[in-house]
C-alpha cells in the first residue's frame, strides 16, 4: 500500500478555500473564433510557422499543440503521451521554441490551447528525451513512489469509479490527484506554461481524475479563467460520467463524432435537423466537438482522412452547424497505428511526407470564416429530400446546402439573406440571391455550397 504524505491543518484549510473560492468556469472558448486547429504532432516551429501562414488568415480562433513534457524516448506517436519529467525537452521542441511559437501564434490572432497529460507519468524505465533518468513511480526531483495512487493494476472496470479513477490507465503510473503535493506540482507546471503564454488546456484522460481534483487543480492556477477543455469518454451505464466535469469547462462530447459516423455512412443526412442537445448530447456551450481526433481516427470509432467525401462533407456540417465549440484534427498520413510523426514532426510543407493537413483542405478552411460570420445565428430555413441532402440557413447571415446522394441536385433555395451576389466557397463561383431570399443551383454527388455575408466576391 502506498503511503501519502500527510498533509497540516493549515494546508488542509487551504485546499479547501482554494476550492470554495474557485472561478466559474468558462464554458467554449471566450472570443468571437471558436474553431481550433488540432495540429497533433506538429513541432512547435512548424505550428509558428502555420498560425502565420493558414492559422490567422482563414479565421482560425485557436491552435492545439501535442504535450510540451519531457516524455519517454522512442518513435512512437504515443511516447508524447508519457511524461517523465514536466520539462518542456520533448520531440516536438524545447522552452525556447514553445515560448516563441506561442508569441508567433499570438500575433497573428491565434490562441494557444495546450494538451496536458496530468493523470499518469509513464511507464517503464530509462532516460526521457530531455536526458533525465526515470523509472516508474520515481522520477527524481518530482515525484516519488508516495504521490501514486494504491491501485497499481490496470483499470478493467468502467463500472467502478474508483477502478477508474484511482488504478493505472493501460499500465501508466496513476497520479494521486487528491494529494496535497500533487495537486500544488501539476498546477506549478500548468502555470508555467501560462507564464509563457498559454491560453488554455486540453485535460488528456480527465474522466480517470476525479472532477473535484481538477477543480482543485484549475482554482490554483494564476488565471482560473484560462479555456479547459476535458477529455470524458461517454459510455452507457459507466460509473464515471462527462457530466460531471461540466462545472470545471468544456468536455469533449464524442458521441457527436460517433454519429456523425453513423450518419454519414449509413444513414439519412435528414436526420440531423435537431443535432446536439437534441440526440440528448451535454449543453451546447460546454461541449467540445470534432469529427476526429488522434486516437479515434486510429481506433475506427469515427469518421477519418481515409473516408473521402464522408469525412469532409462531415467537417463542413460541424463548422456549419451551431453546436459546441469545433476541434478541427490535422495529423498525418498511417498505416501504422502506433506509428510517430514524419520527420519528428517537422512540417516542410502541407500534403507532403505525409502531413495531411486538413486544417487547408479548402472544403474545411472556408468553413471557419463562414462560421465566425454567423456566429450567434439560429437555423432557420431547413431543408431536406428525406434522405441525404440538406440545407439550412444561419439567420440572415449564412447559407449551406449539402448534397450527399449518389447523383447531382438542382433546386431552388429558400434563404433568410439579402439579395445580392455571394461567392459560393466551397468551389469559388458566384451565386446570386433574388429579392425573396432563393437562388437555384446544382450541386453535384458529394458537393456543398457555402454563402454568407461579408463573402459577396470570389
Amino acid at each position: 500500500m502506498v503511503i501519502r504524505r500527510p498533509l497540516s491543518a493549515a494546508a488542509a484549510l487551504a485546499a479547501a478555500a482554494s476550492v470554495a473560492l474557485a472561478t466559474p468556469a468558462a464554458a467554449s472558448p471566450p472570443g468571437t473564433k471558436d474553431v481550433t486547429a488540432v495540429l497533433f504532432e506538429w513541432n512547435y516551429a512548424s505550428v509558428a510557422k502555420e498560425c502565420t501562414d493558414t492559422l490567422g488568415p482563414a479565421g482560425y480562433g485557436y491552435v492545439q499543440v501535442s504535450p510540451p513534457a519531457e516524455h519517454i524516448q522512442g518513435p512512437q506517436w504515443w511516447t508524447s503521451y508519457q511524461p517523465v519529467s514536466y520539462r518542456i525537452a520533448g520531440r516536438l521542441g524545447d522552452r525556447s521554441s514553445f515560448q516563441n511559437m506561442v508569441g508567433t501564434c499570438h500575433a497573428a490572432g491565434v490562441k494557444v490551447v495546450v494538451d496536458t497529460v496530468i493523470n499518469h507519468m509513464s511507464a517503464g524505465s530509462g532516460t526521457g528525451t530531455g536526458g533525465s533518468a526515470y523509472s516508474k513511480y520515481d522520477y527524481p526531483g518530482l515525484y516519488s513512489i508516495y504521490d501514486f495512487d494504491d491501485c497499481t493494476a490496470q483499470v478493467t472496470n468502467y463500472q467502478d469509479r474508483w477502478n477508474v479513477q484511482h488504478c493505472e490507465l493501460v499500465g501508466l503510473a496513476d497520479l494521486d490527484t487528491g494529494e496535497e503535493y500533487v495537486r500544488r506540482t501539476i498546477a506549478g507546471y500548468m502555470n508555467d506554461l501560462l507564464s509563457l503564454g498559454a491560453d488554455g488546456f486540453r485535460i488528456d484522460a480527465a474522466k480517470h481524475i476525479p472532477a473535484e481534483d481538477l477543480a482543485n487543480i484549475k482554482s490554483r492556477l494564476s488565471n482560473p479563467n484560462a479555456y479547459w477543455k476535458q477529455e470524458v469518454v461517454y459510455g452507457a451505464g459507466e460509473a464515471v460520467q462527462p457530466t460531471e466535469y461540466t462545472g470545471n469547462g468544456d468536455v469533449q462530447e464524442f458521441r457527436y463524432a460517433y454519429d456523425l459516423k453513423r450518419v454519414f455512412n449509413n444513414e439519412n443526412l435528414a436526420y440531423l435537423k435537431n443535432y446536439g442537445e437534441g440526440w440528448g448530447y451535454l449543453s451546447s456551450s460546454v461541449a467540445g466537438v470534432f469529427v476526429d481526433n488522434h486516437d479515434t481516427e486510429r481506433n475506427g470509432s469515427t469518421l477519418d482522412y481515409k473516408d473521402g467525401a464522408n469525412y469532409t462533407l462531415a467537417n463542413v456540417f460541424m463548422l456549419a452547424w451551431p453546436y459546441g465549440a469545433p476541434d478541427i484534427n490535422s495529423g498525418y498520413e498511417w498505416s501504422d497505428a502506433d506509428a510517430g510523426p514524419p520527420n519528428g514532426g517537422r512540417v516542410v510543407a502541407c500534403w507532403q511526407d505525409g502531413w495531411k493537413c486538413q486544417h487547408k483542405w479548402p472544403e474545411i478552411k472556408s468553413m471557419v470564416a463562414f462560421r465566425n460570420a454567423t456566429r450567434g445565428q439560429a437555423v432557420t430555413d431547413w431543408w431536406d429530400d428525406g434522405a441525404d441532402a440538406i440545407a439550412f440557413g444561419r439567420g440572415g447571415r449564412g447559407y449551406v446546402a449539402i448534397n450527399h446522394e449518389s447523383y447531382a441536385l438542382t433546386r431552388t433555395y429558400q434563404t433568410s439573406l439579402p439579395a445580392g451576389t455571394y461567392c459560393n466557397v466551397q468551389n469559388n463561383t458566384p451565386v446570386t440571391v433574388n429579392g425573396s431570399g432563393q437562388f437555384t443551383a446544382t450541386l453535384g454527388s458529394n458537393t456543398a455550397l457555402a454563402l454568407y455575408t461579408g463573402k459577396s466576391s470570389c
